[in-house]
C-alpha cells in the first residue's frame, strides 16, 4: 500500500526539525512516497513563510495529486489568509480523491472548506506531533490512519467518563445522563468542529459553518476550564450549541487548575452546560492534541449511537 503524501507547512513555522525527520522517516518506512512542499520548512516570525508563501503552499498540495496532504504541524496563521485560499480548487483536490490531514490550527482550513464548499476534510495528526514523536507514534492513531489511506475507516467507538454514569452525584449530570440513555441514535449528521479556540474565533465570519443538526465535536489544549466555559458560552449566546444534535467533547489538556479554583474543573464546565442546553453533551472522544487519537472526516453524514457510557460515531466509507 504505497501512498503519495505531501507534506507542507500553512500555519506556524517548524522548530523541531528533528521531530519533522523522523515522521518523513517514519512514513516512508510505511512504504509511502513522500513529498516536500519547497517551502516546508521556511520561517517568518513565528509563521512557515509570509501570508503568501503559506497560500502558495496550500494551492501547491491541492495541485500535487497527492493522496494525502498532511500538514507538518498547527500552531497559528491559517486565520488570517483563509480570505486568499482558492477554494474551488481544494474542492476539485477533495473531488479527484485527495485527503486533507491535520488538527489543531487546521480547523480554521477544515472550517472554511466546510463552510465555503461542503467539502469534506479530515482531523487527524500532523506530521511532527503524530509521525514525528520521540518514541513510536500510537498505534490507534496509526492504525487509523493506515484504514483511512486504505478507504476502510469506518468510525470510532469509545467509553465516556465515569462521572457521566447514571449514578453520579451530580444533579446537572444526572439530567444529562436521562437525555443521554434515552438518546439511543443520531443517523445523518454532519459531523463537524474541531479545536475550540480557533472554532469560535470564526463566529460571525463567512469561514463559520452553518450546521443545523449536526454532530459538534470540540478539543483543547492549555486552556484553562474557565476559558473552556467562556468559549463554549459564546457559541451557546449564538444559538450554535443548541442548533446541534449532540456535543462530543475529545481531550482537554495541559491546563493547570489553581488554588482559588476552589473545586472548579473541567467537569464543572460540562455539567454546566448540561443545565443550559436540551442537546446531549458526550465527553472522552479520543481525540486532540494526545497521543492516542481517531481520524475524523469534517463535514461528512454520520451517525451516533449511546449505549450507558458507550459511545460509537460512525460514518461507513468515505
Amino acid at each position: 500500500m504505497t501512498k503519495h503524501i505531501y507534506i507542507y507547512s500553512p500555519s506556524g513555522a517548524v522548530r523541531d526539525k528533528a521531530a519533522f525527520k523522523r515522521g518523513v522517516a517514519r512514513l516512508q518506512a510505511m512504504g509511502h512516497d513522500v513529498e516536500l512542499d519547497p517551502t516546508a520548512l521556511t520561517s517568518h516570525q513565528r509563521f512557515a513563510g509570509d501570508d503568501e508563501t503559506r497560500l502558495a503552499a496550500i494551492h501547491r498540495a491541492a495541485a500535487s495529486k497527492a493522496d494525502v496532504a498532511l500538514i507538518s504541524r498547527g500552531g497559528y496563521g491559517l486565520t488570517r489568509i483563509l480570505p486568499g485560499i482558492q477554494y474551488k480548487k481544494i474542492a476539485k483536490a477533495i473531488d479527484q480523491g485527495m485527503l486533507f490531514v491535520g488538527i489543531s490550527d487546521f480547523t480554521a482550513f477544515q472550517s472554511a472548506v466546510l463552510a465555503r464548499t461542503g467539502a469534506i476534510t479530515w482531523a487527524g495528526p500532523a506530521l511532527c506531533e503524530g509521525f514525528g514523536v520521540a518514541d513510536e507514534p500510537d498505534d490507534i492513531m496509526t492504525a487509523c490512519f493506515d484504514d483511512l489511506l486504505l478507504g476502510q475507516g469506518e468510525g470510532a467507538g469509545w467509553r465516556q467518563h465515569r462521572e457521566n454514569a447514571l449514578h453520579t452525584d451530580s444533579l446537572a449530570a444526572k439530567t444529562a445522563d436521562v437525555r443521554v440513555k434515552a438518546l439511543k441514535n443520531v443517523t445523518n449528521a454532519k459531523l463537524w468542529g474541531g479545536n475550540l479556540t480557533v472554532l469560535s474565533s470564526l463566529l460571525g465570519t463567512p469561514y463559520f459553518p452553518d450546521i443545523k443538526g449536526g454532530i459538534l465535536f470540540l478539543e483543547d489544549v492549555a486552556e484553562h476550564p474557565y476559558r473552556i466555559e467562556r468559549m463554549l458560552t459564546q457559541l451557546l449566546y449564538a444559538g450554535v450549541l443548541a442548533r446541534q444534535k449532540a456535543i462530543v467533547l475529545g481531550q482537554f489538556t495541559e491546563f493547570k487548575l489553581v488554588s482559588h479554583d476552589r473545586g472548579f474543573k473541567l467537569q464543572s464546565v460540562v455539567d454546566w452546560l448540561r443545565t443550559q442546553i436540551k442537546v446531549p453533551v458526550l465527553t472522552n472522544m479520543p481525540y486532540g492534541h494526545v497521543a492516542t487519537k481517531v481520524l475524523l472526516p469534517v463535514g461528512a453524514s454520520t451517525n451516533l449511537t449511546i449505549e450507558g457510557r458507550d459511545a460509537l460515531l460512525f460514518w461507513g466509507h468515505q
